[in-house]
């Protein structure tokens, strides 16, 4: 997952909770209370975008506007519903989700949209009809990395596979296309495959589960959600030379793009593994196909009072290869 076009997706989702109102400055009569409900956030994207989110809420353009609160519920979808509850109870005129599953928070979502609340989900997906979704298309995201790998190996070749949090819609759609990509090269076998939980930290704990039983010359590329600037590091530190790091797929942490950078790239305040290596990979988050996407929908909000309850910025807008 790309941190920073998260973030960015996130932060103009906020913004675009407050235009849904459709009021200007002059027309609040207060501050506009609006929730943010996440789910899990151990790993690094969650935890930007939620600062990304509280600075925007604090800035002088919106700090007068909006009573920004944030609640975690943790991987727990039940735990999760109660929050929403307890926000709509709390007087919520807005709720902005990163929801832990597609469907089991559609109840809870229907009983806040029928009390007049706004509920918009971001980058997973709510199926309740009256949430606004916001979102790559993660299948998309599944298919050309996959895709990409494939080519990469010519078609044949030991592959490991680290997903992202189970049960979101998000995992479930970029490992199922991945997966039917793989199914179509019968030569290409995933010999090895853990949940990453999109954690560079996580990533590294199943790698080296993995790495107990085989070694990185019984490896012939990797498919991550994220984590491929972990991989290219556990292998430097296995003594692989740049020249000889694995193909991988998947993510667009920043780390992992400087890492794709032609080696003898200047880059300030860079420093082995976090450093130019001209890595083989492939990166398809980016702010351009979300940030600006949704950059347009709060002045849509506010001329036409409606938007679309599905958006989907497609990823096979120029994904970063090397």
């Amino acid at each position: 997952m790309g941190i920073g076009s998260k973030a960015r997706r996130l932060a103009l989702l906020a913004g675009m909770a407050v235009c849904a109102f459709g009021m200007s400055a002059a027309e609040a009569a207060g501050k506009h209370k609006i929730f943010l409900s996440m789910s899990f956030i151990g790993n690094d994207w969650q935890a930007e975008a939620a600062n990304m989110v509280k600075a925007m809420a604090s800035h002088k353009s919106m700090a007068d506007k909006v009573d920004l609160q944030v609640q975690v519920a943790g991987p727990n979808a039940q735990r999760q519903i109660q929050q929403i509850n307890a926000m709509v109870q709390a007087g919520a005129e807005a709720i902005v989700i990163f929801p832990i599953s597609p469907t089991a928070l559609n109840q809870v979502v229907k009983n806040a949209c029928d009390k007049g609340v706004k509920v918009f989900a971001y980058d997973a997906e709510i199926t309740e009809p009256c949430a606004y979704n916001v979102h790559i298309d993660q299948e998309e995201a599944g298919r050309v990395t996959a895709e990409w790998l494939v080519k990469k190996l010519n078609g044949k070749g030991n592959i490991i596979a680290v997903t992202g949090v189970p049960g979101t819609s998000v995992d479930d759609l970029r490992t199922k296309a991945a997966k039917e990509v793989f199914a179509k090269h019968p030569d290409i076998k995933i010999v090895g495959e853990a949940v990453g939980m999109w954690s560079q930290a996580v990533a590294r704990t199943e790698l080296s589960k993995i790495l107990a039983t085989r070694s990185w010359d019984d490896i012939n590329g990797l498919w991550m959600q994220v984590g491929c600037f972990t991989a290219n590091s556990m292998q430097l530190e296995a003594g692989k030379k740049t020249s000889e790091l694995l193909p991988c797929a998947g993510e667009g942490s920043n780390g992992g793009r400087i890492q794709m950078l032609p080696e003898g790239t200047e880059v300030e305040g860079a420093t082995s593994p976090y450093a130019p290596l001209g890595a083989s990979r492939i990166s398809y988050a980016s702010p351009p196909y979300s940030g600006h996407s949704l950059s347009s929908l709060p002045s849509r909000r506010l001329k036409a009072r409606t938007l679309p309850r599905r958006r989907s910025c497609r990823c096979r807008s120029s994904p970063a290869r090397r």
